[in-house]
């Protein structure tokens, strides 16, 4: 179960972490998208924090079981929120919110189950 975390939470920390990225830079399409939604700018870096601790937390997560598990959760909550606030305004473009999110739930049972 630990390979399985390992492999989730790399995969889960090197997408939040481009994701962070990219909306610390405003990349124009990430900008739309959270426009789109309603999310005001000045929200931006807030997010862009969350996601960045969300990604160091499960890499330390690999040592510190309930960082982990804690940091699964919060990019859970994260995404599960994007999903919500994009279903809200009839945007139905949500795969890969949910692809992530999918990720954040299989992080936490990988994580729980290897502790």
């Amino acid at each position: 179960m630990f390979i399985g975390y390992v492999v989730v939470a790399a995969l889960l920390a090197l997408a939040s972490t481009a994701s962070a990225f990219l909306t610390f830079t405003r990349n124009p399409q990430v900008v739309s998208s959270m426009e789109k939604v309603g999310v005001p700018d000045s929200w931006l870096p807030w997010l862009a924090t969350a996601k960045a601790a969300g990604a160091l937390g499960l890499l330390v997560g690999l040592f510190v079981p309930a960082l982990g598990a804690a940091a699964a959760v919060g990019l859970a909550l994260y995404f599960i929120g994007a999903v919500i606030s994009h279903l809200r305004v009839k945007d139905f473009n949500v795969a890969p919110v949910i692809v992530l999110t999918l990720l954040a739930v299989a992080a936490l049972v990988l994580r729980i189950a290897s502790a």
